[in-house]
């Protein structure tokens, strides 16, 4: 187990972390997810083998030869045998994410679906499939079918009922221009200087995921300081990126090369700390305040008089914390839904106070309680 906690001693100076945060354990997947604690990581991203069945060299119409997917950790003896290791692995990752964890599995067409139906047999609740639509991808060199050109991620809860995972929301739609974020992304496979090389100019994994498709998987659906786990380390994309955006990180890799290659590259990541690493929250993410608590909290008074923006009720302020207006009495929503005789109403928008800046919303009382006490 090759520990990398110094590399990322910024993100935690004063805890003690776990002696398997920010590892590269080597083995066999299930084997070593079975010695992680159970409820142990926050978020999974698995790049599992595509079980791509080549047979024979694939060459190009010029007769020079494809760097393929053909390595002996792709193959499996039939479709049966990889059905097995798969409902395996995604049983041994579900023991170890934590209740509110998700988790993230890549595919092609060869596998995805395979995966997808396992995945929902063990009981996980997939949110999305988002589709990496490739922006350079590998031309069709037989001709025979259409080009390749995306592949597929399945996101899933652990279960039906976790509801309480991480989605930065607000931060993906900032990302895209304040438009909500798609299910479709498209970036380019690695290419250039980010396609790690070997010492003899070839690569040194065939299947090495792009930063910037790692980047959104994380910023998307963790936290600072949370805990990403990959079952199929590779060449340590995700350790990298999840290091440099001040997330902990524990790999496992059979493979002794990619673990060289992965300890390397993730100790000459600087990681980023502070300020920079703040996303964009909305107030769904905001912790809740009941309305007695701003009165608890002697921010508003009983018998203070409430409005609505053009005046139109007024209502009083009870000891409880509900609102009384023309005899009929309930909460700041369910009584601002009545008296407009709607279903529903935010009574934190719709009633309004005198404050020192004038009359403002509720809302603004509920933030001044956020920022001063809690």
């Amino acid at each position: 187990m090759r520990n990398l906690n110094k590399s990322i001693s910024n993100l935690s100076q004063n805890q003690q972390l776990p002696d398997w945060y920010n590892t590269i354990i080597k083995g066999d997947c299930v084997a070593a997810l079975n010695k992680l604690p159970t409820n142990s990581v926050d978020v999974i991203f698995a790049d599992p083998p595509y079980n791509l069945q080549l047979e024979g060299e694939l060459r190009r119409p010029d007769h020079s030869k494809v760097d393929a997917v053909d390595d002996h950790w792709d193959q499996f003896d039939s479709l049966g045998a990889y059905d097995a290791f798969t409902r395996a692995w995604l049983l041994a990752a579900r023991r170890v994410l934590k209740p509110n964890g998700t988790i993230w599995v890549i595919g092609s067409y060869h596998n995805i679906y395979r995966v997808g139906y396992i995945l929902q047999d063990l009981k996980f609740w997939i949110l999305n499939d988002v589709v990496w639509r490739k922006s350079n991808p590998m031309p069709n060199f037989r001709g025979r079918r259409f080009t390749n050109a995306h592949e597929t991620m399945l996101w899933a809860s652990r279960d039906q009922n976790a509801k309480k995972y991480t989605f930065n929301y607000e931060a993906m739609k900032t990302a895209n221009d304040d438009v909500q974020m798609r299910s479709d992304w498209h970036f380019p496979i690695c290419s250039g200087s980010e396609r790690i090389k070997t010492g003899d100019g070839t690569k040194a994994h065939p299947t090495q995921k792009p930063e910037a498709l790692l980047q959104r998987v994380l910023l998307s659906s963790t936290k600072p300081g949370d805990v990403v786990l990959d079952p199929f380390f590779g060449t340590g994309t995700t350790g990298a990126v999840a290091k440099r955006l001040g997330r902990h990180f524990v790999g496992v890799e059979r493979e002794q090369s990619y673990i060289d290659v992965a300890t390397k590259r993730i100790d000459a990541v600087d990681p980023l700390a502070g300020e920079i690493l703040k996303v964009t929250e909305g107030k769904r993410a905001a912790p809740r305040v009941a309305f007695a608590a701003l009165m608890e909290a002697g921010y508003i008074e009983p018998g203070a008089k409430l409005f609505d923006k053009k005046r139109r009720w007024e209502a009083t302020v009870r000891i409880d914390g509900s609102l009384e207006c023309d005899g009929e009495a309930a909460s700041i929503h369910r009584l601002g839904a009545k008296l407009q005789e709607i279903d529903a109403c935010n009574g934190w928008t719709f009633w309004h106070y005198e404050g020192d800046k004038g009359v403002e919303p509720l809302d603004a009382l509920r933030e001044k309680y956020r920022k001063e006490v809690l």
